[in-house]
């Protein structure tokens, strides 16, 4: 059976593996206070072109979303979000454990606008009640979005300005990060991330390292006491190295971009011979993960040889299935896939 199911089957790049077992018996400092974690953080911050940053390993998605947010917001504020964000959908009210809740906009391609945060500001601002209700603290996307899409330099301009304008910080979920930059459709840089959001992270879980997610504030109003924060949500890793070995690896001789290239070029393929064969695609993905409604025959041919996501059925009681392509995908893999997709 070969997988397609998810960005995360696999363990982790050789190279990694390598370097884990090469340091594995080095001595060092706990809680991220070792030479690879701050060789890595200032790997990072290098390419992000911002060395006033501060750099921070978690363990994995969820952890790092609900830390952040928690970290930003008072009592009785919520999170601006996509409908369709991870937060709101995919983390089993993780933000409102902490006492937060998540103020859902509907969302067009997984994606919400410069507008409708002002909107959503301004609805609780001029509320005459508005003490009654959840006040809007901060905005959360994700790139690429749930759906796989981006967001364009100008819309995420757009989401900077208006962010900046109302005061209200800008995270971006990056765990899938990789993905997102080495679409060919992405007009975005990672130093252009850097710039125009408050904090962000760069996603090792999907992208090649075993676990681990790297936080990049660059909003210093939000630097002060991560790291307590940390420790009080369970996210201070004793083993920090762990951490900063990967991160290093990762962001050595560019190989956490050019893994994550591989993905994005597979999934591309996968989805254009699904085009060819008449197979709607259920969203305008230009990443790693492609959406569509396969028929039951059409599922039954394919799943006898290959593992995808199936979320359920269409309107059109088609199969609503993902295709996920990772850093590990093997090129006769995915060839073998087009084949077979070919001869349905």
């Amino acid at each position: 059976m070969t997988y397609f199911q998810c960005d995360y089957a696999s363990g982790a790049h050789p190279k990694i593996i390598k370097n884990l077992v090469a340091t594995n018996e080095v001595n060092t400092l706990g809680y991220g206070n070792d030479r690879y974690c701050k060789s890595a953080a200032q790997k990072i911050k290098k390419a992000c072109d911002t060395p006033n940053a501060n750099v921070h390993f978690l363990v994995g998605g969820t952890q790092t979303n609900s830390t952040v947010i928690y970290s930003i917001l008072r009592p009785h504020q919520g999170v601006i979000s996509a409908d369709s964000g991870h937060i709101a959908v995919h983390e089993t009210g993780a933000i409102e454990a902490k006492g937060h809740k998540v103020l859902t906009l509907p969302s067009v391609d997984g994606k919400i606008t410069a507008k409708q945060i002002s909107d959503c500001f301004d609805m609780h601002k001029n509320d005459p009640v508005r003490f009654h209700t959840v006040q809007p603290g901060m905005v959360y996307i994700s790139f690429p979005t749930e759906t796989g899409t981006l967001y364009t330099k100008k819309e995420l301009e757009e989401l900077s300005q208006i962010c900046k304008d109302l005061n209200l910080p800008l995270f971006v979920d990056g765990a899938r990060l990789g993905y997102g930059l080495m679409s060919k459709e992405c007009d975005i840089t990672l130093q252009d991330l850097a710039k125009l959001c408050d904090i962000f992270y760069i996603g090792g879980t999907k992208c090649g390292a075993l676990f681990g997610e790297a936080v990049v504030i660059t909003n210093d109003t939000l630097k002060k006491d991560f790291k307590y924060i940390m420790k009080q949500c369970g996210a201070l890793l004793a083993k920090g190295r762990m951490l900063g070995v990967q991160f290093d690896t990762l962001f050595t001789d560019n190989l956490y971009f050019e893994i994550c290239k591989s993905a994005v070029d597979y999934a591309v393929r996968i989805k254009k011979a699904f085009e060819e064969k008449g197979v709607n695609a259920l969203a305008n993905s230009q990443t790693n993960q492609q959406f569509f409604a396969l028929s039951d025959e059409y599922l039954e041919i394919l799943s006898k040889k290959y593992l995808f996501e199936v979320y359920g059925k269409t309107k059109d009681n088609l199969n609503y299935i993902r295709v996920c392509t990772s850093w590990a995908s093997k090129k006769e893999d995915v060839d073998e896939l087009i084949k077979d997709i070919k001869s349905l």
